[in-house]
């Protein structure tokens, strides 16, 4: 992987020791479907374990969660949390993993109870949400591609937008996919998530990838012909809010997949099939879409409070 050689060069010589273990890790995580960042982040959490503790116990995992917390956000710490959290599932089931792979089990000593689990930090959550584009400023994005016939970003915004995909899964459709009006995609758990594509969507897509002669591949690629990458998208993204004077901060991959939720919401208020075709595991996690901004909280108060 890019940038694993650079990154084990900066390592000292108990972090070195570990290579195997983290080389290991890495393999079963590809092994998983898991997308490049993911792989990247969940190593270094993993590297970072090492550069202080030698074995994997629940002691040594205690003190790995309380070290960042002085100088991390929350957010930081739970990634690092769950990073290792994996790591120490693969461990425990690395026997069973080295039977479905041809790389070598790790040496890494693991002392780690079956039910145990790093909790994750508890952060309290702003009562509303500012960073989500607004679905007056999606509309001018779309408008504003479509007219000056910028299509590659127009329809990777109406994908986003219309789909509630995740940018790591929009770089994996394909023609075909567009064909049948879904993709199907497996999760790290084995668990099949499917992403519908809206008729209109499909049809308007049709038009565009017979001009561009494609009737099978990956639809968002690079000029080399490679799926573009999720940080290309997000910095082009940057790029078209300030070319449409929209507030960069609201415009990222993940902005769109709020947006499609809070626009399924309005249209079909049921948070439980949301929930299914978000792809997420609990309802709790797809609440958070049910927070406004502020601006949608004063229009409400505006509205109701009469008295």
């Amino acid at each position: 992987m890019k940038g694993w050689d650079e990154a084990m060069k900066n390592t000292d010589k108990k972090t070195i020791s570990a290579v195997q273990e983290l080389e290991w890790f890495r393999e079963v995580l590809l092994g998983k479907g898991a997308s490049e960042n993911t792989v990247r982040v969940y190593l270094a959490s993993v590297r970072r374990f090492y550069e202080s503790h030698e074995e994997v116990t629940v002691e040594a995992l205690q003190a790995y969660k309380k070290e960042p917390l002085k100088e991390c956000r929350p957010s930081t710490v739970n990634t690092r949390i769950y990073g290792m959290n994996q790591y120490v599932k693969a461990l425990r089931h690395c026997r069973k993993e080295c039977q479905e792979t041809v790389f070598d089990p790790p040496n890494a000593a693991c002392t780690v109870p079956a039910d145990f689990k790093l909790p994750a930090v508890k952060s309290q959550q702003k009562p509303f949400l500012n960073n989500v584009i607004s679905k007056r400023d999606y509309e001018k994005l779309k408008r504003g591609l479509r007219k000056d016939q910028d299509l590659f970003w127009y329809f990777v915004v109406r994908f986003l937008g219309a789909t509630g995909a995740r940018v790591s899964e929009l770089v994996q459709i394909k023609a075909e996919h567009i064909a049948v009006g879904c993709m199907d995609l497996y999760t790290k758990g084995g668990k099949m998530r499917r992403i519908y594509f809206p008729k209109q969507l499909c049809r308007e897509m049709a038009v565009w990838l017979k001009q561009r002669e494609l009737s099978s591949g990956y639809i968002f690629t690079s000029r080399c012909g490679k799926p573009i990458t999720p940080r290309g998208i997000g910095l082009q993204l940057k790029v078209l809010a300030k070319r449409y004077r929209i507030r960069p901060e609201t415009v990222y991959p993940h902005s769109f997949r709020h947006r499609y939720a809070k626009n399924f919401l309005e249209k079909f208020n049921d948070i439980s099939l949301l929930a299914d075709l978000m792809g997420h595991d609990s309802i709790e996690t797809t609440r958070i879409y049910l927070t406004r901004s502020s601006q949608e909280q004063q229009k409400v108060i505006d509205r109701v409070v009469t008295w």
